[in-house]
């Protein structure tokens, strides 16, 4: 019996003797292999001749699917099924061809939009090679002839589990897969050690790699972190979570061997500072830094401080997250001259000295997130000296009020988008909003929670904030019906509104029907004043005017309170989620292994809420185009 590889496979014919098990191809570089198994049919077909002992060879070439869920296609009678088997690991998958069965649902014939693995399959009887039609062969020629980098763009365009299976096709594509893989997500476990030298050998064009462990299993150690950046010198992003077992001395050895990082974010690990010293003192091109319960610098009052080192010529964006002394990143922040982005979620200690620090020097701040921070107006004058503050997010910082923002909203004059969860204080209300809405002409994006404007400052921000696009009122006792009517009559430029727990009616959302003209979504949560009845009306009133009611929710929702690790949002992508009002114990604690540690953090800084009476508003706008002239 003769099988010969085709569709990028050795054109080489490899000899076997008749066999009636499972003939394995494997590669000798790398796994997974291929199984070729022939399948005799239970019954004689009709119109054929008999089937011998000695099976009629097949040809393998290019494997063809045309929808995620039709995986057969018919092959002439009298011939055997031909099963592609694809061994990774202990678990195996197949796809099975041969079928004559065909299928009558349309979504079985989809081509546009499906992911394809191109399959064809060719047989030969006892005479000779059965000839298929031309169309097939003209299919199997131009995925032969197909440049490395066509189809590397190919593969680029599926998902990692169609990558894989693709990648078992032949060596060709499995070489071409594995060089064309820039993204890898691992599971960091202890035993991924003796894998790391094989598996960075076929991927060895890995430039973006997550480490992630989990806190039953024993993570990757210095060995096995200082092995990868020995076979991946040209990383540029990478992330690490829960590697308990890595100390300074791997993040030293991980520092000096992969110097072009751009992108480090961490958490839950134990390295201190000395590892991330090492990391600023050679990575010249660092630009983002997230860091997230961090414990090697949380055992001691006295910390070494960190930074600037070298990155801080070229670090853009630094988020901290759940630090207990978070304030040793000081030098850090106010050395990085080009910053742009500071998040600081949930950290410890007083953090107006460190604002004062960045607004005495030249500040390129165009983003800052406070949240659950203890920060008074000392630090919000402060950062009113940021000129060219874009986007301001103050998330329960019970000490800020209206003076805070009176500064910020005079003297920062292209502010853009503006969160506030006053944490229903009332410490944040008319006189700030009123400077708002005088001050920040730019204003697209507004989000109060927990906050009870009055019904003139709310006039002004309608009548004076004309680029005001993105609107969200959650929690607010003050707002009703001659608020909401005022808000459709005077915000012409807005798009989508978001109202929730506040004492609102029918009579106020009627006003949609005539006002906003370019409102295309508006959500109404827990309002229980509107019916199902406005929301179907003006549905009908307004065709393109998408209207998600939620007037009978009860149960709270977990809350989402911060963005992303990562840097900066990009603007235009997503409406950011919103925070709510915590009302029970802590259900978004910090995980640690050290139950002590972490009962300790909580009782010392009581801000973690768990579920929460206005929950997040605008998490993800459903199905938005950023190509569209209304997406975010």
């Amino acid at each position: 019996m003769t099988i010969v590889g085709r569709g990028g496979c050795d054109e080489e014919a490899h000899q076997y003797p008749p066999f009636d098990g499972p003939i394995p191809f494997t590669y000798p570089f790398t796994q997974p292999h291929l199984i070729f198994k022939l399948h005799t049919p239970m019954t004689k077909p009709k119109d054929s001749n008999p089937i011998h002992h000695h099976q009629p060879p097949f040809y393998p070439s290019t494997v063809a699917r045309t929808s995620d869920t039709a995986a057969s296609q018919s092959i002439p009678e009298g011939h055997n099924n031909l099963t592609l088997r694809m061994g990774q690991s202990s678990s195996t998958h197949g796809i099975s061809l041969g079928s004559t069965h065909r299928h009558t649902n349309p979504s079985h014939h989809r081509t546009t939009g499906a992911r394809s693995e191109i399959f064809s399959l060719m047989t030969r009887s006892d005479e000779g090679p059965t000839e298929l039609p031309e169309d097939i062969v003209g299919i199997q020629d131009c995925i032969s002839k197909l440049p490395d980098d066509c189809l590397a763009c190919i593969f680029q365009s599926l998902s990692s589990g169609d990558r894989m299976q693709c990648s078992l096709v032949c060596r060709r594509w499995l070489i071409v897969e594995g060089q064309s893989r820039h993204r890898l997500a691992l599971n960091a476990k202890s035993e991924l050690l003796p894998l790391i030298s094989p598996l960075f050998a076929r991927f060895d064009s890995v430039k973006k790699l997550a480490l992630r462990c989990d806190r039953r299993s024993v993570s990757i150690n210095d060995d096995a972190l200082k092995l990868i950046s020995l076979q991946c010198r040209n990383l540029t992003r990478l992330k690490l979570r829960g590697c308990r077992e890595l100390t300074d001395l791997g993040m030293a050895a991980f520092a000096q061997n992969c110097k072009g990082l751009k992108k480090f974010s961490c958490g839950s690990c134990m390295f201190g500072a000395k590892g991330m010293n090492a990391l600023l003192d050679h990575c010249s091109s660092l630009e983002e830094l997230s860091v997230k319960r961090l414990r090697g610098i949380n055992d001691g009052v006295t910390t070494e401080t960190i930074g600037p080192g070298v990155a801080a010529s070229s670090l853009k964006s630094i988020c901290l997250k759940e630090l207990y002394n978070g304030q040793c990143f000081g030098p850090l922040i106010t050395g990085s001259k080009n910053l742009r982005t500071l998040k600081l979620f949930r950290c410890l200690g007083d953090w107006d000295s460190l604002l004062e620090m960045i607004a005495n020097r030249k500040s390129c701040l165009v983003e800052i997130h406070l949240e659950r921070l203890q920060v008074t107006d000392i630090g919000l004058t402060a950062i009113s000296n940021c000129l060219d503050l874009e986007i301001l997010h103050l998330v329960r910082t019970p000490e800020c009020t209206d003076a805070g923002i009176v500064s910020v909203a005079e003297r920062c004059k292209l502010l853009r988008k503006l969160h506030i969860d006053g944490w229903r204080t009332n410490r944040i209300g008319h006189e700030g909003l009123i400077a708002i809405a005088k001050h920040s002409a730019n204003l697209q994006e507004l989000v109060l929670i927990g906050v009870n404007p009055s019904s003139n400052s709310l006039e002004e921000i309608a009548s004076n904030c004309q680029k005001l696009e993105r609107l969200a009122l959650c929690g607010s006792e003050t707002i009703g019906d001659a608020e909401i009517s005022c808000i459709a009559e005077k915000c012409v430029a807005l798009k989508k509104l978001c109202i929730k727990g506040c004492p609102i009616s029918d009579q106020g959302i009627e006003a949609f029907a005539w006002g906003c003209p370019h409102l295309v979504k508006i959500k109404l949560k827990k309002c229980r004043g509107v019916t199902n009845e406005v929301a179907d009306w003006l549905r009908a009133r307004r065709g393109s005017l998408a209207v998600n009611l939620d007037a009978a929710e009860v149960e709270a929702e977990p809350v989402d309170a911060s963005t992303s690790d990562g840097g900066a949002q990009e603007d235009g992508v997503e409406f950011p989620p919103m925070v709510s009002q915590v009302t029970g114990a802590a259900a978004d604690a910090p995980s640690s292994s050290n139950g002590r540690s972490s009962s300790l953090f909580k009782s010392m800084f009581g801000l973690f809420g768990g579920r929460s009476s206005v929950a997040c508003t605008f998490r993800r706008w459903s199905n938005s185009k950023s190509q569209s002239n209304s997406s975010l």
